[in-house]
């Protein structure tokens, strides 16, 4: 190579190197991404002080990541770059069968955190269960598709940590609390169980597992027939597709109606506005599908229906939970939907004041394992 075409490639390489990252610097932040449904880093405010203990350093490199400019397109190229050469997974996630893109949840089960949730749960449970008592409490971590679709994974994947977390969690709950959701949704494996672009399960998998659910707990055991499903979408593209900005497959969300007319209300944070559905259809117009349900995420949501039969529910929960919820409302006068992750006061507090009659705790196992905010079941 000459001397000339030497510099030539140095020079280019410094436009890009120096060019983008001043395009970066130059750009509007963008506050949200609505492509990873997330907030976005902004630019940190500079000191003394956070200079010296690394915390501007950090919150800037958080900052030159998100607000990268061409950020997307270069996260799309980075994966499809990865497939070409035949790699079985990318940024945490696998390139399942069946066009599943699968997350690994490498570290989740046995940071301190997870180790931290379960003792934090068992107190929790220990503490209430003479209140409740176990025919009326449950517990139900859902496992994520990593631990159920085994057969779709790569060769050579090892997804067995998310299981013997569940074992472990498990093994520490009161007699007739737990609830083994893992076992009812092998049973049906035949089924679209999650979605192929997002971490969620899907409408069809939580209506097998409250089917069981409500027989262990003596509540009505719904049928299909008692529900017509409705398609309300075919172009759902979830969390999993935003992290790698890659196009596979489009997913349905299908949404169970009562074949009989169920009234009930909706309020929201403590508001006194209420609203009559807790679907938001809005949300499809939206990349956030998944947010047909409540709109998204909530601190506190309560539904009152003309049940007159007095049995109050407070579910503790993640978004797994949203759509689980619907079936509940034949049995109960009240479903109350509680996110520790947004809600700012005690959780001992709204139990002494809610007149709560059962309880149910729901997460999604990776979920569960990576909250920071569980620590705040007994705080």
């Amino acid at each position: 190579m000459s001397r000339r075409q030497s510099w030539n490639t140095i020079l280019v390489f410094c436009i890009l190197i120096f060019g983008m990252t001043i395009a970066t610097m130059l750009k509007p932040s963008t506050e949200f991404s609505e492509t990873e449904n997330r907030s976005l880093a902004q630019k940190p405010s500079f000191s003394i002080k956070t200079l010296l203990n690394g915390e501007f350093e950090s919150d800037y490199e958080s900052y030159l990541t998100d607000q990268f400019v061409l950020r997307d397109q270069w996260i799309s190229l980075k994966t499809k770059a990865e497939r070409a050469a035949f790699k079985t997974e990318s940024k945490d996630i696998y390139f399942a069968d069946d066009d599943y893109l699968i997350e690994k949840h490498t570290g989740s089960f046995t940071s301190d955190t997870a180790k931290q949730n379960i003792r934090v749960l068992q107190q929790f449970i220990e503490t209430y269960e003479p209140q409740f008592g176990a025919e009326h409490m449950s517990v139900m971590i859902v496992p994520n598709a990593v631990d159920i679709l085994r057969d779709k994974l790569p060769a050579l994947a090892s997804p067995y940590d998310e299981e013997l977390y569940l074992n472990q969690v498990a093994g520490v709950m009161p007699s007739g609390v737990w609830f083994d959701s893992a076992s009812v949704l092998r049973s049906h494996l035949g089924e679209d169980l999650y979605y192929r672009t997002d971490h969620h399960w899907k409408t069809g998998a939580a209506f097998d597992v409250y089917q069981e659910w409500a027989a262990v707990k003596n509540l009505t055991v719904p049928s299909a027939q008692d529900y017509q499903i409705e398609t309300v979408t075919d172009s759902f593209e979830g969390t999993i597709q935003s992290k790698l900005g890659i196009h596979t497959v489009k997913d349905t969300i299908e949404l169970y109606q009562p074949v009989e007319d169920l009234f009930y209300t909706v309020q929201m944070d403590g508001s006194d506005e209420v609203s009559y559905s807790i679907y938001d259809r809005t949300a499809l117009d939206t990349k956030n599908k998944y947010g047909v349900y409540f709109g998204g995420n909530h601190a506190l949501v309560k539904l009152h229906t003309r049940n007159t039969n007095g049995r109050k529910i407070l579910i503790i929960k993640d978004s797994y939970a949203h759509c689980f919820a619907p079936f509940l409302l034949t049995d109960f006068a009240e479903v109350d939907l509680l996110d520790i992750r947004y809600y700012n006061q005690k959780v001992s507090d709204l139990i002494a004041q809610g007149g709560y009659t059962d309880f149910l705790f729901l997460y999604n196992a990776a979920g569960f394992a990576e909250d920071t905010s569980i620590a705040r079941l007994i705080s």
